[in-house]
């Protein structure tokens, strides 16, 4: 703000300013601002009746008799749900532990590395990845990768048995949690590298500019200048792409074969299922107390969803407007 602007009467430096009110002979831009509000007012009430539905649906699970359900084979709702909420969470920190650092160093080559003939044509490559449906991934994961990591699997587990997370007995047929896990973090990739990508070309030129006139080598520039800026932005890519992998049903489905178990070993047949695949596994089959069950746990994987996205969303509005100038 310049010194004229501060002498003015009546304009505060600490506040933003006044939005200026619609034109009357405008007639669109009343129409559009109507359109925008309930545009977002529409999104705010689909998601209350989701939640409303997976409520109502699942309560007579959450409040029923346990002998009820053990009855018919579920057995109370809290130990039944614990499991699949475990293997969940853990199939999604495995993708994130494998898709992270390579999202993260292509973001950074795309956009500070590589030459601008190329650039383009592999960010346009990543964009379009995302759009490959998770039943191709479910497949390429079930039918190529699986067999091909088995002798990998093997050797890791003749070789490094004595580590918790590679002990036990290998599986024969590769699909195991690791497998689900390395088909997630393909399927997360495009989203982290895209947003990362994204954010670092925010960096403020100057601060780039500066680093180099210091002396300071490519590499450094980037450590120094670009990733204590972008850091937010990269927790934030992060977290999208945790809720993207909570969610995923069809993949998992079709690549693992998940029992009702809690265990951290990655190369076992018996693996954690999901949430999400336990649902389509046996939905078409459920019928009464079982539906609602199935539901409940729905409303579990909506809540965590739910609960890493508006974590997401608040680590982004922490920097929403970035200083420097490109």
């Amino acid at each position: 703000m310049t010194q004229q602007q501060a002498r003015q009467p009546g304009l505060d430096p600490g506040r933003s300013a006044p939005q200026p009110a619609p034109d009357p002979k405008r007639h669109g831009e009343g129409v559009f601002r109507g359109l925008a509000t309930g545009a977002g007012v529409l999104i705010l009430v689909i998601l209350a009746l989701v939640a409303a539905f997976l409520l109502i649906q699942g309560s007579p699970a959450l409040f029923a008799d346990p002998q009820k359900l053990v009855t018919q084979g579920y057995g109370e709702f809290a130990s039944w749900v614990l499991p699949y909420a475990f293997g969940t969470i853990w199939a999604a920190l495995l993708a994130l532990l494998l898709a992270v650092p390579v999202a993260i160093g292509i973001a950074l080559f795309i956009s500070h590395y590589a030459p601008r003939r190329l650039a383009q044509p592999l960010g346009y490559l990543i964009d379009l990845l995302a759009a490959v449906p998770s039943v191709v991934f479910g497949l390429w994961g079930s039918l190529v990768l699986a067999p091909a990591a088995r002798p990998l699997y093997q050797w890791l587990n003749a070789n490094l048995g004595f580590i918790p997370l590679f002990s036990g007995q290998a599986s024969g047929t590769g699909r195991t949690i690791l497998t689900a896990a390395i088909v997630l973090a393909t399927m997360v990739l495009p989203i982290i590298t895209s947003l990362c990508r994204e954010v670092f070309l925010q960096t403020p030129r100057l601060h780039e500019e500066a680093a180099l006139a210091l002396g300071a080598t490519r590499w450094e520039m980037v450590k120094m200048a670009v990733l204590p800026f972008a850091r937010p932005g990269i927790i934030a890519a992060v977290m999208l792409g945790l809720g993207r992998a909570l969610g995923e049903t069809m993949a998992v489905t079709m690549v693992l074969s998940g029992s009702r178990e809690i265990t951290l070993q990655l190369l076992t047949s018996t693996n954690p299922n999901t949430i999400a695949a336990t649902i389509a596994q046996n939905f078409p089959e459920a019928f009464g107390l079982k539906t609602n069950q199935l539901i409940a746990a729905g409303l579990v994987l909506f809540l965590i969803t739910l609960a890493v996205n508006s974590i997401a969303r608040w680590i982004v509005s922490r920097r929403a407007e970035y200083s420097g100038a490109n």
